[in-house]
């Protein structure tokens, strides 16, 4: 039978000192109430803060300029404001100009989004929670073509995905852009990690026993389990999918399916002419208009976020 072995506790003897001398204090016994705070360094402080300040400055440079009307943009420092405030009067014409074609670039970019970011989020659960919870022939060789589908970029995968729906006849219709928003390796491993510590065998047994189908097992207790890394996932897809430029350009020929992202892009190369300056500030105004949405999503879910960052921080 083994015990414990116990680690005796040894009173410390005092220090001897020499008479006619004063023992030395450690500093820390000091200053008993400095102990477990935080060292500040300016030097450290401002460090940190120069990143802060540089990615911060393009947001505080498009605010202010889209308070400015186009003759001011010109005239003005680009990081202060102008003469007038403008900015209802930019929203206007942004949601106006071309018989109104920004808001059908913004539903077009929500549908997008919401199609993408939730498909590929419940997609990734399915596949990552079987991966990890059953076993079958090809499992390991599955799991190895995911791994290595993370290391290629999406933007490498563009071309050949437009090949393959112009044979399909699927160009130029928003399923071209949707289909591939459904598949995200990179979602599908975290979750596959996530559900290995985060859903006990022991939980879907016991519901096995008592009758519950596999299907039921996954969304009545599976999904609640994984809900943290299942809102990392969302939120990233959702950002993926609102500043995807490259696929719809490629693929989507009629203004009328075009997001956000190449709509005003459009706009842009239209302002660069001399018949187009006129729209430059519209341009200005419809990106802060387009990460408006994307602060408020993760206003909204950032609790959920950060308690999945801690919890699987902590997990063994």
């Amino acid at each position: 039978m083994l015990t414990a072995k116990k680690n005796p506790v040894r009173a410390e003897a005092a220090p001897t000192v020499p008479d006619g001398q004063t023992p030395r204090r450690s500093p820390r016994r000091d200053r008993p109430g400095t102990q477990g705070k935080p060292r500040r360094s300016a030097l450290l402080t401002a460090l940190m803060a120069l990143p802060l300040v540089y990615s911060l400055m393009p947001l505080v440079w498009l605010a202010i300029n889209s308070t400015k009307s186009r003759d001011q943009l010109f005239s003005t420092f680009g990081l202060w404001f102008g003469k007038d405030f403008d900015l209802w009067d930019n929203i206007v014409g942004v949601l106006t100009y071309d018989d109104g074609i920004y808001l059908r670039w913004l539903a077009n970019t929500l549908l997008y989004v919401a199609v993408g970011a939730v498909g590929a989020t419940l997609l990734a659960a399915l596949a990552g929670y079987g991966l990890a919870k059953y076993e079958f022939p090809g499992r390991r060789a599955f799991l190895s073509v995911v791994v290595g589908a993370v290391a290629v970029p999406s933007a490498a995968l563009a071309v050949p995905a437009f090949l393959l729906f112009s044979r399909l006849g699927l160009t130029n219709t928003p399923w071209s852009v949707l289909i591939p928003l459904l598949v995200t390796p990179f979602g599908l491993f975290l979750l596959f990690s996530y559900a290995n510590e985060a859903v006990p065998n022991e939980i879907l047994d016991a519901a096995r026993v008592d009758g519950a189908g596999e299907f039921r097992i996954f969304f009545t207790i599976a999904l609640r389990l994984l809900s943290p890394a299942l809102v990392s996932v969302f939120l990233l897809e959702v950002v993926s999918a609102w500043n995807n430029y490259f696929l719809p350009l490629i693929m989507l020929n009629n203004p009328a399916w075009f997001p956000l992202t190449v709509g005003l892009n459009q706009w842009n190369n239209q302002a660069a002419t001399a018949d187009g300056e006129v729209i430059t500030n519209l341009v200005i105004t419809g990106s802060l208009l387009t990460i408006i949405p994307l602060v408020i999503v993760f206003l909204v879910l950032q609790r959920f976020w950060r308690s999945g960052l801690a919890a699987g921080s902590t997990k063994g």
